[in-house]
């Protein structure tokens, strides 16, 4: 299969390990992987403020630039939700690139749904010896019903033992500019999430959004709290020993 990769804002920005790692993974799944250079953001940002006219503007751009692949691939619940869910809703009264909205739709992906729902990968090859739990992004659960499939990876990374979080499905407080708008309830719900990270005595927090894991490390991180923060793909690619966790510098 030929794929592209929309590497998202966020990874290309402040983890670019992320994007590595989802190339590797990729490959490891037999896909030919591309990276088109045209690619920018996918818009959310402005949708979610109500910006419709900046929205539609650059999801035409990620129409251009993701073009004639088999699938469309990104390590971001939200993002490949953005594509997969909103873009037809955005563009329902605009015939011509509703159609382009929908042709690309059911071919986009979130990294570890595609692998495991598309290229049929059961487990992986990687080790680490760590207790870990784990954070259900609200785009990837409630979008695109992202829950199992990262669970049945990891349960096939040697040395990693997984304990349940305490209410993880509930938001992080993130939510793109919802943290922006409203800092006091977002701050409510990060230490919120904080409390539950910490009472699973975990080693590492691990998710599929980097939003999520960026505020989440940022909240440890001012509380002094020594938890690893990493996205998923960096575990499942076995590329942990390569890169500092998010937050926090390598140690050694």
């Amino acid at each position: 299969m030929r794929v592209a990769l929309f590497v998202t804002c966020l990874v290309d920005l402040f983890r670019p390990t992320v994007g590595f790692a989802a190339v590797k993974l990729l490959e490891e799944a037999g896909c030919t992987v591309e990276v088109p250079r045209a690619q920018t953001c996918c818009g959310q940002p402005a949708y979610n403020s109500g910006d419709r006219a900046d929205a539609k503007a650059i999801a035409m751009q990620v129409f251009d630039a993701f073009a004639d692949y088999d699938h469309v691939v990104a390590p971001s619940g939200s993002c490949a939700g953005m594509i997969r869910v909103h873009y037809p809703e955005l563009f329902a009264d605009d015939p011509v690139n509703l159609a382009r909205a929908q042709a690309l739709a059911p071919h986009s992906w979130e990294l570890i749904s595609f692998l495991v729902d598309v290229c049929g990968i059961e487990k992986v090859t990687a080790h680490w010896d760590r207790v870990v739990t784990y954070h259900d992004a609200c785009s990837g659960l409630r979008e695109l019903g992202i829950k199992s499939q990262p669970r049945q990876l990891l349960a096939s990374v040697a040395g990693l033992r997984l304990k349940e979080l305490p209410g993880a499905e509930v938001c992080c407080g993130f939510g793109g500019t919802f943290c922006v708008k409203y800092p006091e309830i977002s701050d409510k719900m990060v230490t919120d999430k904080e409390a539950d990270i910490v009472a699973t005595g975990a080693e590492a927090v691990l998710s599929g959004d980097l939003g999520c894991l960026l505020n989440i490390a940022g909240k440890l991180f001012r509380h002094g709290r020594r938890i690893e923060v990493r996205h998923i793909a960096e575990v499942l690619a076995g590329v942990t020993a390569d890169v500092a966790p998010i937050g926090l510098p390598r140690s050694g």
